[in-house]
């Protein structure tokens, strides 16, 4: 692994943990926005704003020991695939949601870019 790599990952990790945990928190402390682009049917709305929210804080605080690197960037990857549908949901209703369009469709590439950000900070081991 090149030293450029090494560097962005050893300093993009903490990055990544304080926007998870950062992420979670609001889940807690503000869960509107979130219950908002659920995806309408899907039981107990609150309850999965909970939880993921939970693993939001959860994986973030697991990506910085380099013991559960690896585990915390496979769960990150399958947190952000199970909460993809309400991206695409708040993508095509954002005219309802009142969020602008820029901003719903943005967050679409933004879960790929994550994604790589999740698995590139597990490589440096």
């Amino acid at each position: 692994m090149n030293a450029r790599f090494r560097h962005f990952t050893r300093f993009s990790r903490p990055a990544l943990a304080l926007l998870f945990v950062g992420a979670g928190v609001l889940h807690f402390l503000a869960p509107q926005p979130y219950l908002r682009i659920m995806p309408p049917g899907l039981p107990a709305p609150l309850l999965l704003v909970y939880v993921s929210g939970a693993f939001e804080i959860g994986l973030g605080l697991l990506v910085l020991p380099r013991r559960t690197r690896r585990l915390a960037a496979g769960g990150l990857v399958a947190l952000l695939l199970a909460v993809f549908p309400a991206n695409i949901y708040m993508a095509v209703a954002h005219e309802q949601l009142h969020v602008p369009a820029w901003l719903a469709w943005g967050r679409l590439p933004l879960q790929g870019l994550l994604i790589w950000w999740a698995l590139a900070v597990s490589r440096n081991q």
